[in-house]
């Protein structure tokens, strides 16, 4: 037969991967890709100031590569150079022009909410966009406390893409308290707040990850962080800042170290260094969780980069034991969830992660994904209202399904990671949303000791 590979339909078709038992330990060092809240960040800040902004370790991902070229498309010059380095030529703030086209964010939900700040408070109109999954996802959320600016949204039922904005010319300034963690929502009034005179105030009970602030700082905006007597954070931008290029360096992505973590943690006699990852404090739920399971994690070479913590990871095989993840750890491990349920599923009792709401509005309802996936590879699960009981028995689950992704990267990983451990090989029916995030994925785990085939 010949081969069609190069031909366009082909890019189309889904791409099944299956995971089986490695035959030897995984074994060696790796960098993974950079952090992807990070990435989308450092472009926008650097897209909003004033002067060269030079990135490196930029995660080049579908996701952020969506966010660039959605600010080229409002006038940010934004070039990769051939040793990496990606150099931002900033618009000054307010300084973006109104796009000519619809800007199509792919399968981004951080991109989407974060550029809907921007837009809400530059008055012009913008349309916006984006793949099957991102449209089923609600912007409700970010439409609401936008709209309070003055801008202006017209949108499909239930707040979704494609939508229409319209930013507010004269905006007015803010103080809005987060109805759940988000921290999405969170950049996006901050974000908006830039733009706006006078001082924008975001309320957040529970902490998120403050990636968004401590980037704002290093380009020189003037923002607060203050408690509150009842422990929530008061975080004040002040509007019309002068924002200052500054280079970045983006550190690995935890949420894409996830994986070759927790494959090295249930693959018997594993010995992974994973190098560079971002540790942040609001980020790093899902270490704490699971060294509370028993996790044998080093954290070696600690530095500090541009604000970020930052260490290499030491990951030895063993034993896990069951769990009870608190919900006020969600915040700080969101995305993390589908991997630690996979870990979750290799150890030996009960683990019960709390407070899981925000996964069902996510790429997936990935509350859902999980859990079908475990039960169909054996494991004994179940969904009582917002918390995931995964019930270990010690010993390798069972394994042999074929995994429905729904265009989620995160549960593709995940149930790949899962097949390394289990007693028959496990089946992904998709493997093409693994690029949104982690390109290296597959090559990756591969040169770690993995087997991945591809199916059909």
């Amino acid at each position: 037969m010949p081969d069609d590979s190069a031909h366009p339909a082909a890019a189309a078709r889904p791409q099944a991967l299956a995971a089986g038992r490695p035959a030897k330990p995984l074994s060696g060092r790796v960098a993974v890709p950079g952090d992807k809240s990070i990435s989308h960040r450092a472009l926008m800040l650097g897209g909003l100031a004033v002067g060269r902004t030079e990135i490196s370790g930029l995660l080049e991902g579908e996701d952020v590569l969506a966010t660039a070229a959605a600010l080229r498309a409002m006038g940010a010059d934004i070039v990769r150079e051939t040793d990496g380095r990606w150099i931002v030529h900033g618009v000054g703030l307010g300084g973006l022009a109104e796009p000519a086209d619809v800007i199509d964010l792919g399968n981004s939900g951080t991109a989407a909410r974060l550029l809907l700040g921007i837009l809400a408070t530059h008055p012009f109109t913008s349309f916006v966009t984006g793949d099957a999954s991102l449209r089923s996802r609600p912007m409700g959320r970010v439409i609401t406390p936008l709209s309070q600016f003055g801008a202006h949204f017209l949108s499909r039922e239930g707040g979704r893409l494609p939508l229409a904005v319209t930013g507010a010319a004269n905006p007015v300034p803010q103080t809005y308290r987060l109805p759940v963690p988000s921290a999405q929502v969170k950049s996006a009034v901050l974000l908006a707040g830039l733009n706006t005179p006078g001082e924008t105030t975001l309320i957040e009970p529970q902490a998120t990850r403050d990636h968004t602030e401590r980037m704002l700082g290093h380009f020189g905006a003037t923002i607060r962080v203050e408690p509150d007597a009842g422990g929530a954070r008061h975080i004040t931008i002040e509007g019309y800042p002068e924002l200052t290029a500054a280079p970045i360096a983006v550190p690995g992505d935890p949420s894409s170290a996830a994986f070759p973590l927790v494959a090295a943690l249930i693959v018997p006699g594993s010995d992974v260094t994973i190098t560079g990852v971002g540790l942040n404090p609001t980020r790093a739920g899902l270490i704490a969780s699971l060294k509370e399971m028993g996790a044998d994690i080093a954290l070696e070479n600690q530095c500090i980069e541009g604000g970020e913590p930052v260490a290499d990871l030491h990951v030895r095989a063993g034993m896990l034991k069951g769990a009870d993840i608190p919900p006020e750890r969600a915040p700080s491990m969101i995305d993390e969830y589908p991997v630690l349920a996979v870990a979750a599923s290799h150890a030996s009792g009960r683990t019960i992660m709390r407070g899981l709401a925000e996964l069902r509005v996510k790429e997936s309802d990935r509350l859902t994904a999980i859990a079908t996936g475990l039960a169909a590879c054996g494991v004994r699960v179940d969904v009582a209202g917002d918390d995931l009981i995964v019930e270990g028995t010690g010993k390798p689950p069972a394994g042999g399904a074929r995994i429905a992704t729904q265009l989620d990267h995160r549960i593709a990983m995940a149930f790949l990671v899962f097949g390394l451990g289990a007693k028959q090989p496990v089946a992904i029916d998709d493997a093409r949303p693994i690029a949104t995030s982690f390109p290296d994925f597959v090559p990756l785990m591969n040169r770690l000791g993995a087997q991945f085939t591809k199916e059909g």
